[in-house]
């Protein structure tokens, strides 16, 4: 970023240059129709951008901008020095939260260690997604369609697809009495 201030104060800034495209040529000035005139510019805008993009990806002025508002490279970059400096002590604090968090989380797992080893056990078997209890099994042969089809795709652990999304206000429908979830909780 310095290297392209500096080399902002070292060079005139250039001149822009309108470049038409050969589709906006103009046409002899007896043209009587200027419908289709409109219509190609409608359809084929110009590619030469005449004002800043609010997303800030094209903005002209920005080098004359930052001179006037920090006139001297070394004023620059101490303050690129002081946001890189800022930015690490941010990352620091982050990091050490997430690692304080961890510790925590590691007590919390060694008392149930202690208190408990069946739960301690249970918390921490690996589970294959995708196997099926024998009653799962059962269920799915007895189902259809769509029903098999949301029980073979459900994973255990997710938040369950069927289910829907809480809102502030009920459904136009309004509530289903009648419906049922597509397999029996086992």
């Amino acid at each position: 970023m310095s290297f392209a201030l500096l080399a902002l104060r070292e060079s005139a800034p250039p001149l822009r240059i309108a470049q038409s495209s050969v589709r906006y040529a103009r046409r002899e000035a007896g043209s009587a129709d200027q419908r289709n005139e409109y219509i190609r510019r409608a359809l084929y805008p110009s590619n030469i951008r005449n004002k800043e993009v609010p997303i800030g990806s094209w903005r002209p002025g920005v080098g004359a901008r930052l001179q006037r508002a920090i006139p001297s490279v070394q004023a620059h970059e101490t303050i690129e020095r002081a946001w890189f400096l800022h930015q690490r002590h941010v990352r620091r604090r982050r990091f050490a939260e997430l690692e304080r968090k961890h510790q925590c989380m590691q007590r919390a797992m060694e008392v149930l260690k202690q208190i408990s080893p069946k739960l301690y056990k249970e918390a921490n078997v690996e589970e294959d997604p995708r196997a099926r209890s024998p009653e799962e099994v059962e269920v799915g042969k007895t189902l259809r369609g769509a029903e098999k089809k949301a029980l073979e795709s459900r994973i255990r652990g997710l938040f369950p697809r069927e289910l829907r999304v809480p809102t502030d206000t009920p459904s136009r429908d309004g509530w289903n009495y009648d419906w049922k979830p597509v397999y029996p909780r086992v």
